[in-house]
């Protein structure tokens, strides 16, 4: 399975595939909505990565490594947004899957009980940060040195950047929901956490 936090490919960089096809996630997620998000705004972060560190040393890093190297760095910020968005992207497809939903098993279920003292804790927080996340950004489950904790980051932003391991995220972009649920932004969480939500996904990411 697909761990963006391992990546190795160096540019030009490609718009990774989607891990189903376009219609695999409706009628929660239709394809006409991933048609837009994957193949239009994935893609437009791709094209402007390439072009932004075309010729300069950033040329032969990795996608991580771009991304490390440019976070809080005024000068590059629009290579930092454009580097976090593809990765957050190819993140985000491999976190949902069709017929997905329901809870996590084995070693993440144990964690989210002793962290959050039940699922239904965890998806009540989780909920939470996305619908309050202000404007465009991500809710994320994350490994924080020795816990699990649900944070929330705003447009381009991302865990690594903050010393934590993602597990699992939602994006509240609007290009993610709004030809789908429009303003019901509550709706779409709800609808990824009981129908779309790979843990299987989420459990290798915790097991690293």
């Amino acid at each position: 399975m697909l761990n963006p936090m391992k990546s190795t490919e160096k540019t030009p960089f490609e718009l990774p595939a989607l891990p189903y096809d376009k219609k695999a996630l409706e009628p929660h997620i239709t394809e006409k909505t991933l048609n837009f998000h994957h193949g239009k705004h994935h893609q437009a972060y791709v094209n402007n990565l390439n072009n932004l560190i075309k010729g300069s040393e950033l040329e032969t890093k990795t996608l991580e490594e771009i991304i490390l190297a440019t976070v809080n760095d005024n000068a590059k910020v629009g290579i930092f947004n454009n580097a976090a968005q593809i990765w957050n992207h190819t993140f985000f497809w491999h976190c949902m899957k069709p017929q997905g939903g329901g809870k996590p098993t084995g070693k993440l279920a144990a964690q989210i009980d002793k962290d959050f003292g039940s699922f239904d804790n965890f998806a009540e927080q989780f909920k939470q940060a996305s619908v309050t996340q202000f404007g465009s950004g991500w809710a994320w489950l994350v490994w924080d040195k020795d816990k699990l904790k649900v944070t929330k980051t705003p447009n381009a932003d991302l865990p690594m950047a903050h010393g934590h391991r993602a597990l699992l995220t939602v994006d509240v972009w609007e290009h993610a929901y709004y030809l789908d649920y429009q303003n019901r932004r509550p709706d779409y969480v709800a609808i990824f956490l009981e129908h779309l939500v790979n843990w299987s996904f989420a459990e290798n990411n915790f097991n690293l």
